[in-house]
């Protein structure tokens, strides 16, 4: 892991807080209203560690490490969209926040879209990245289907992850190697998936109940898709920005958030699935001007 710091070079502050049932794992840095980052998987906070030194100049940056993710801890249960949400809303109670606003990728956007329903009234402005919503399209597009395959969008490994046991079988000793593969496979460039990235989230993810807690999340899409179907009514009453990858999920990030509001901002990169590490500069200023006040 390569040392990260904030605008002003000096490095970003690492903190642990037992809350909800865990203990999480965060990083802090910067200045201004508070911002929050949410991973995805197989990643860490570390996934950020190319634009937080351009965001801190302008928020105070939390990312965390999602229960059962990097450094955080790894419980038996919980991980289920409406828990990892509760997960953060107490993180920002902890660290004396009562408003702010909130930027997920891949099931990260996931999370970021359940605090946002759950609260409302916290978060001011929400952005969702490169994600599908269990109940509106998680599953349709992971089937294997000539319509998927011939538009390069079959998701073999939602349903891989979802079997119990297995994948654990067959990943454990194998992290480096089968993370470093999969992700680049994501990617449009994949010299994006520096060594550094590899062996961050092999050494997580390696540790004892690492990967039975990132695949746990796929086996939540029961509990999921409940949760999602009913936030379907409320809707989502702040201003969203969807994000997609030319070459992964693209315009879907927007139909996605269409479901829930009209009021949807969308910006597609030219690049594969991991935004912040394919595109950082480019994600850093979108985010700025959409998180910036008025």
């Amino acid at each position: 892991m390569l040392e990260v710091k904030d605008f002003a070079g000096a490095p970003v502050t690492h903190g642990r807080v037992s809350l909800n049932g865990t203990r999480i794992h965060y990083v802090v840095a910067g200045q201004g209203e508070p911002l929050v980052l949410l991973h995805g998987v197989p990643k860490s906070w570390y996934y950020w560690h190319r634009i937080i030194p351009i965001l801190s100049e302008h928020f105070t940056v939390i990312a965390p490490d999602i229960r059962g993710f990097g450094d955080s801890f790894r419980p038996q249960s919980g991980y289920d969209m409406e828990t990892v949400s509760e997960d953060i809303v107490q993180l920002v109670d902890y660290l004396g926040y009562d408003k702010f606003g909130i930027v997920g990728e891949d099931w990260g956007a996931c999370f970021a879209f359940a605090v946002a329903a759950r609260y409302p009234d916290r978060v001011t402005k929400l952005s969702f990245g490169e994600s599908l919503l269990p109940g509106f399209g998680l599953e349709s597009w992971s089937h294997l289907s000539p319509e998927n395959h011939a538009l390069g969008r079959f998701l073999w490994h939602v349903s891989f992850f979802h079997v119990p046991d297995f994948p654990e079988m067959l990943i454990s000793g194998r992290e480096g190697a089968f993370w470093s593969t999969w992700m680049k496979n994501e990617t449009y460039d994949p010299a994006a998936i520096t060594d550094d990235c590899v062996e961050e989230w092999a050494r997580t993810s390696s540790a004892p109940g690492g990967l039975r807690a990132i695949f746990s999340v796929y086996r939540a899409t029961w509990e999921n898709i409940a949760f999602t179907k009913a936030i379907q009514e409320q809707g989502l009453p702040m201003p969203v920005l969807a994000i997609g990858a030319k070459y992964f999920i693209a315009e879907e990030a927007r139909n996605q958030m269409e479901h829930f509001t009209d009021r949807v901002e969308y910006v597609e990169f030219d690049c594969g699935h991991s935004l912040a590490l394919e595109r950082p500069l480019e994600l850093a200023e979108t985010l700025i001007k959409f998180f910036s006040p008025s």
